[in-house]
């Protein structure tokens, strides 16, 4: 199988965990994969040594008749029926509204989201019974609660580390003061420390410029890891999209061709050219540019297929040199972009 010879385990910022170097996002589990589907993809990449599961509650209550926690409940059964908890570091979050599109039986959210100390003890307990396990390894906040404090909000997380609930604390789609609050409000109220960040990160013009221009220094200089979530731009960085050319059947086709600027497909025109150069995938070479970023720990990555996944895994076997690094960097280079669009 692929991804074998050459996968190193990455620690995950200054926390005790090591972790696969691609972790394996679950998003799509109950919504574009089914649950036989889905227990291969995690045999497969269980059996190639991959051991960082990321999930969420709410995966998926954007379909129809999925009030949330159907992916949770999916890897729980896989886990229970392989025996394998003590394998996998498993990482899930809270912050989103549970119930048919975040809403629940009366239209309303009616406290069932945020991050109060209420619902993520709530969340936490829920999550670990779809789970069918005793405890999270990485417990992370989804995003932001502008009407929760944020030491509410850590005190509640240190609550369940106490209780053995957690293991350690993460935190998703936060700005570099966000979490620079959250980081000095653990200093001095003596609470847990976020261990990571989940951002969105890719080659992709802005989401580049978006990570990189602060909250990246944030995270080298706290000594946070970073496990981006999309880091394929949701299928663009694929190579199956192109100006000019038809959409592939997809359901996020709509959502990527948006995406597709002039920048972001001579962005895509590099990747192809660099992968033609290692006889890779467009897709591997822009994971192979993520991992040689600073503080990278684990890109995250979605498949629909076993297949689809293998492909992804054959990036642990591809090294891009410095020419190619410079050459990818570049092209999606975020600082002379917007020098351009200021004169």
């Amino acid at each position: 199988m692929k991804g074998m010879s050459s996968a190193t385990y990455r620690r995950l910022g200054r926390s005790g965990l090591h972790l696969f170097p691609l972790g394996l996002g679950t998003m799509q589990f109950g919504w574009s994969a089914d649950e036989a589907t889905s227990h291969g993809i995690l045999d497969h990449y269980a059996a190639v040594g991959g051991n960082f599961i990321d999930t969420a509650d709410i995966y998926t209550t954007w379909t129809p008749g999925n009030p949330g926690g159907v992916s949770e409940e999916i890897i729980g059964r896989w886990m229970k029926a392989r025996g394998n908890r003590d394998d996998i570091v498993l990482a899930t979050k809270v912050r989103g509204g549970m119930g048919q599109n975040g809403q629940d039986g009366r239209g309303s959210i009616h406290q069932r989201e945020g991050l109060s100390r209420r619902w993520i003890i709530k969340a936490c307990e829920d999550s670990l019974r779809r789970l069918q396990t005793d405890h999270i390894d990485l417990y992370q906040a989804h995003w932001v609660d502008n009407q929760t404090p944020v030491e509410e909000t850590l005190a509640a997380f240190t609550e369940l580390v106490r209780r053995g609930y957690v293991r350690y604390i993460g935190c998703s789609n936060y700005s570099a003061w966000r979490l620079m609050q959250a980081l000095w409000t653990s200093d001095r109220r003596g609470l847990e420390h976020y261990v990571s960040v989940q951002p969105e990160y890719s080659l992709l013009d802005p989401t580049r410029a978006n990570f990189e221009r602060e909250l990246m220094p944030v995270c080298v200089e706290y000594g946070l890891g970073i496990i981006p979530w999309s880091p394929l731009g949701g299928g663009l960085l694929t190579g199956k999209y192109r100006r000019g050319q038809a959409l592939p059947d997809s359901v996020r086709a709509g959502e990527a061709a948006s995406r597709l600027t002039e920048k972001n497909d001579a962005v895509i025109g590099s990747l192809v050219s660099v992968a033609e150069r290692h006889a890779a995938r467009p897709a591997q070479v822009a994971l192979a540019w993520l991992l040689a970023q600073p503080a990278m720990t684990a890109p995250i990555i979605g498949a629909n297929s076993t297949a689809q996944l293998d492909d992804l895994l054959g990036t642990l076997d591809l090294t891009l040199t410095p020419d190619d690094l410079a050459e990818l960097s570049g092209a999606s280079d975020w600082t002379r972009a917007r020098t351009e669009l200021e004169r």
